[in-house]
C-alpha cells in the first residue's frame, strides 16, 4: 500500500472503503475513501486519518514516505470518526506529537477519546499560522460544515486547500484525481454527498464560498472520493456548490408517491404528464421501491417537489411520513410543494402532507387534490390540469 504524490512533498494516505453501503442514513452503493493526507517538510504533518478499522492501511501508506514515528503534527479538520477515527494510532504511533485543532475539536477529541486528555493539543482559528519548515499552514474555520468544529486546511505555497468534507464524494476508487475517474459520475455523487450532508447548511457554505473567493487554488483535497486538481474540474464543483448554497433550481419537478392499489400512483402520473406538457422535467419515484437519499439528490435542484399518498388511519402512509421528516430535517429552500392522493371513507393524507410541506418551508401556490378511491377519467384531467397549473408556476420563478 503506496501512498500517492499529490504534489512535492505533498501525499494521499488515505483509505478505500469497498464495502461501505449506508452513512449518515444514505446509501453509498460506490462504497467510499477515506483521505487522510502527508505533508513532508522540516515538521511532517498529517492531516486528518481514517476511520479505525482502516488504521492499519493509513499506516502502511504513511511508511511507505516516512517513519510514522516521525510525525511531527497531526492537524485534525472535523472530529467526525470517519476522520478521527485513527487518531488515537497515530498518536501513539508518533509519541511525541501535537494535535492541532479548533477549540470545539478539542471538546470533540475528549468527548469521543478519553485519553486524548493526555495529548499535546493546540487550538487555532482564523488568524493562526502552523509553519513546517518552508510552508505555513493556514486555517480556515468552517463551522457546520457540517459539525461546529470542521476547518479547513491551507498551504499557500502549494495552493492547495484541505477541505475536509465540502466538495466530498462517496466514491470508492484507487484513482486518485477527478480527471482520472473516468466514468465514476464524480459531479453527480458530489451532488448526492452535498444533498444529503450539507443542504441543511447551505446558507454557511454560501458564506464560506464567499471567502474563499480570493484565495488561489491549485488543488482541492477533500476527505472523501477524488481530488481536483484540473482548473476546469476545481471551476466546475465550485460553480456547483455556489449554486446549490444559493437554492437555485432548474424548470425541474420531482413526484414522490406511496400507493395502496395504484390510484395514487395513477394521479402520479397525470400528473407528471401535465407538467411534462409544459416542458418541464420530472423525475418520479415511487417509495416503496426508491432510495430516500438519491431523491434528495433530485430534489437539490428542482423547482418543485410533489408529494402523493393514499390515505391511512386519516394520515399518509408511514413511507410518507417518514420522507417529510427526512425532507424537513434537510431544509430546502426556495421550493414549490404540492399534494396529492386517493383516499376511502375518509380523507387526511392531503391536509397532512400539506402541514409539513408548509412546516418545511415550501410555498404552496396549487391548492392539493385529492379523490375517492379509484380516479376516474375526470379525476385524471384534474390531475393532468394540476401538474399544468404546478408547470406555470415553476416557469414564473
Amino acid at each position: 500500500m503506496k501512498a500517492v504524490e499529490i504534489k512535492k512533498g505533498i501525499y494521499w494516505v488515505g483509505a478505500i472503503d469497498y464495502n461501505l453501503r449506508s452513512f449518515h442514513g444514505y446509501t453509498t452503493p460506490r462504497g467510499t475513501t477515506y483521505n487522510a493526507y502527508l505533508v513532508i517538510d522540516e515538521k511532517t504533518t498529517l492531516i486528518d486519518t481514517v476511520k479505525a478499522p482502516f488504521k492499519d492501511e493509513l499506516l502502511k501508506r504513511v511508511s511507505s514516505v516516512v517513519n510514522p514515528k516521525e510525525i511531527d503534527y497531526l492537524i485534525a479538520n472535523h472530529v467526525e470518526m470517519d476522520h478521527s477515527g485513527s487518531a488515537s494510532a497515530v498518536v501513539e504511533q508518533a509519541g511525541d506529537i501535537e494535535v492541532i485543532c479548533t477549540a470545539k475539536g478539542e471538546d470533540f477529541l475528549h468527548a469521543h477519546y478519553p485519553g486524548s486528555t493526555e495529548w499535546n493539543i493546540r487550538t487555532v482559528g482564523s488568524e493562526d499560522t502552523l509553519n513546517i519548515g518552508k510552508r505555513n499552514l493556514s486555517f480556515i474555520p468552517a463551522p457546520m460544515l457540517h459539525w461546529p468544529d470542521t476547518m479547513f486546511t491551507y498551504s499557500a505555497s502549494d495552493r492547495v486547500l484541505f477541505s475536509n468534507d465540502g466538495f466530498g464524494q462517496h466514491i470508492a476508487t484507487p484513482r486518485r484525481f477527478c480527471d482520472e475517474a473516468g466514468d465514476w459520475n464524480v459531479f453527480g455523487e458530489a451532488q448526492k454527498y452535498y444533498a444529503n450532508i450539507l443542504m441543511p447548511y447551505s446558507r454557511m457554505a454560501a458564506k464560506k464560498l464567499d471567502e474563499l473567493k480570493g484565495v488561489p487554488v491549485d488543488v482541492v483535497c477533500p476527505s472523501h472520493g477524488v481530488i481536483f486538481r484540473e482548473k476546469g474540474d476545481i471551476n466546475r464543483i465550485v460553480s456547483l456548490y455556489k449554486s446549490w448554497a444559493a437554492g437555485e433550481s432548474k424548470e425541474k419537478a420531482v413526484i414522490v408517491y406511496d400507493t395502496m392499489y395504484n390510484s395514487t400512483e395513477k394521479m402520479a402520473r397525470a400528473i407528471d404528464d401535465g407538467l411534462r406538457s409544459m416542458g418541464v422535467d420530472t423525475r418520479i419515484f415511487n417509495l416503496r421501491v426508491s432510495d430516500l437519499s438519491d431523491i434528495m439528490s433530485e430534489v437539490l435542484d428542482a423547482a418543485a417537489v410533489i408529494v402523493g399518498s393514499s390515505t391511512l388511519n386519516n394520515g399518509p402512509m408511514p413511507s410518507i411520513g417518514g420522507f417529510l421528516t427526512y425532507l424537513k430535517g434537510l431544509r430546502p429552500r426556495g421550493k414549490i410543494g404540492f399534494a396529492f392522493g386517493s383516499y376511502g371513507w375518509g380523507g387526511g393524507a392531503v391536509k397532512a402532507i400539506n402541514q409539513e410541506l408548509e412546516a418545511t418551508g415550501f410555498e404552496l401556490p396549487v391548492e392539493g387534490f385529492q379523490t375517492r378511491f379509484v380516479p376516474g377519467r375526470d379525476a385524471l384531467s384534474q390531475s393532468f390540469k394540476r401538474g399544468v397549473q404546478l408547470a406555470n408556476q415553476i416557469k414564473r420563478r
